[in-house]
């Protein structure tokens, strides 16, 4: 046992050290950055003394976790660089080839164009933008390493090919051909031919939930558990032909545009739309969502682009009126935005931030452009056209630090299967997937009121005690007069039980417009008894 002095010192040993952490966040920018709030003010009203302990031991883990991540930032050397003009020149007069002069050589092989013949194509990006996936509308489907340029696959499926998806890993992949949908692996070999999904038009991966949404031609939603096979739901949504669809990261909530101009948000656990909003007042074109899933960005056939915030759903945030209508739009990770026009994509800095007059980049193809996306943790926009893929060099649109235990474009074949095995087993449910996750973590409080008062409302009566002692007519008979009594206190439940049996049927009778009389009739009963 230590000495009250001890403990004094202790003490004051520990209100010092608050004092600091509490000065260095106040004045260090790196452990503001990474706080994670301002934890429990006063641990003394925490009665149970165990208890205490355990808050402050984790309060104490919470500020170590903080100086680390500070630390650790040491170690994040890359850092994001956009193209800085000179006086009286514009950014968007670049070309590519004057931007893969002034790179370095790594840099620069990462701008090249496939040209292909059996186009138009859709592509698709693993999620740490090592693999990329082609698939083209004549049958043509190819998967390669686009950063060594290694093919992995390519093969001819022989009929139309709607959408290309990679799933969790980038060993498997999904065709959406011209009836059903397909799953290879990455040598080209077909795993599954799934029949419950017909006639799909686009199709997005859910890569905590472990769910392939597809859309297809007769307005239908589907969901499928690819960890199982199974179908978790499908809803018709009503609107007819479905060939715009996005994915939330936030919340994991399916965006859909239609052709009335309105954008639909949906879950697999309700069979409506959990937000409606009018975007524009023409249909919708195309709908891009950025990594962090609160801004969203629409494009119509009125030539309009419009930035919303997910967070309020009111109106739009920035408005801008183009020349010609976009058909595809791609945010970046650092909230870049391309729009893809005709032959033409364009490129804006922070447009949905700051409003912007002119593009930051502009890119001109040889054919009409199909789909553009971006590849995530490199300065790369995918495009694919009529006639084949290009890839080009956009400086600023990619994050230039990766979490390796979250994506690693580096990681070896037993890193992945760890990695497989470890998000299998974090698989998130679809039960979760709900407008604002917030909510999963509170406690609904009406309800649980509600709740307590039914309890208390509920007839909570026990058999009521009686003080019965047999008459003794002769001496030793106490077994006769022990079962007597028994006899008696059975009687007596089952009397109990038949009034409050006719109580229950007098109260359903009165709500549903019964005699009076039985109402009146009901309490005596009971009263008959608690007389007893």
């Amino acid at each position: 046992m230590d000495s009250p002095a001890q403990e004094e010192s202790l003490s004051k040993q520990r209100k010092e050290r608050k004092n600091k952490m509490k000065n260095k966040k106040q004045f260090d920018p790196k452990l503001l950055k990474y706080s994670r709030g301002p934890g429990i003010k006063n641990p003394k009203r925490i009665s149970n003394i165990f208890d205490r302990a355990k808050v402050l031991r984790k309060e104490k883990n919470i500020h170590w976790a903080e100086e680390q991540a500070a630390r650790a930032e040491v170690l994040l050397t890359e850092e994001v660089g956009y193209i800085v003009p000179d006086k009286g020149e514009k950014t968007n007069n670049l070309t590519q080839k004057n931007i893969s002069k002034a790179v370095d050589i790594t840099s620069a092989t990462k701008y090249f164009e496939l040209d292909l013949k059996f186009g138009p194509y859709r592509f698709d990006y693993t999620r740490n933008g090592r693999h990329l996936l082609i698939g083209g509308k004549k049958g043509h489907v190819a998967a390669m390493d686009w950063v060594t340029k290694r093919l992995l696959c390519e093969i001819n499926v022989m009929e139309e090919v709607c959408d290309v998806q990679w799933l969790h890993v980038e060993t498997m992949f999904a065709a959406a051909q011209k009836k059903w949908v397909y799953i290879y692996d990455n040598q080209g070999v077909e795993l599954h031919c799934i029949k419950k999904l017909y006639n799909i038009l686009r199709m997005t991966f859910l890569p905590y939930h472990f769910l392939l949404a597809t859309s297809n031609e007769d307005g239908w939603l589907s969901w499928l558990d690819i960890s199982i096979g199974e179908l978790v739901s499908q809803y018709n949504t009503r609107e007819g032909r479905l060939s715009v669809m996005e994915y939330n990261p936030y919340n994991g909530v399916i965006c859909l545009g239609h052709s009335k101009g309105v954008v639909t948000m949906w879950s697999p656990n309700v069979q409506k739309p959990l937000a409606s909003m009018l975007c524009h007042p023409t249909g919708v074109q195309a709908i891009a969502i950025d990594s962090t899933g609160k801004y969203m960005s629409t494009s119509s056939a009125n030539s309009q682009i419009k930035v919303w915030d997910l967070r309020n759903l009111t109106g739009p945030l920035k408005y801008y009126q183009l020349k010609n209508a976009p058909t595809d739009l791609s945010f970046s990770q650092r909230g870049c935005l391309a729009a893809a026009i005709e032959n033409t994509v364009q490129i804006y800095k922070n447009c949905h931030i700051e409003s912007v007059n002119e593009p930051y980049l502009v890119h001109k193809t040889r054919t009409f452009v199909h789909g553009i996306n971006f590849c995530p943790y490199e300065d790369v926009l995918g495009i694919s056209t009529t006639s084949g893929f290009s890839s080009i060099l956009v400086p600023g649109s990619g994050e230039p630090n990766f979490d390796a235990l979250e994506v690693n474009p580096f990681q070896t074949k037993s890193q992945r299967r760890e990695a497989e095995v470890k998000s299998l087993l974090e698989k998130v449910q679809p039960e979760m997937i709900v407008l604002d996750p917030s909510i999963i973590s509170e406690v609904d409080v009406p309800t649980l009121r509600d709740k307590i008062e039914a309890k208390e409302k509920l007839l909570y009566l026990k058999v009521p005690k009686i003080d019965f002692t047999p008459r003794k007519k002769k001496r030793g008979n106490t077994a006769r007069a022990a079962r007597v009594k028994k006899i008696v206190k059975e009687n007596n439940k089952k009397e109990f039980i038949k009034g409050i049996k006719e109580v229950q049927k007098n109260l359903v009778n009165v709500t549903k417009g019964g005699n009076n009389k039985k109402k009146t009739q009901a309490p005596s009963v009971l009263d008959r008894f608690r007389k007893k």
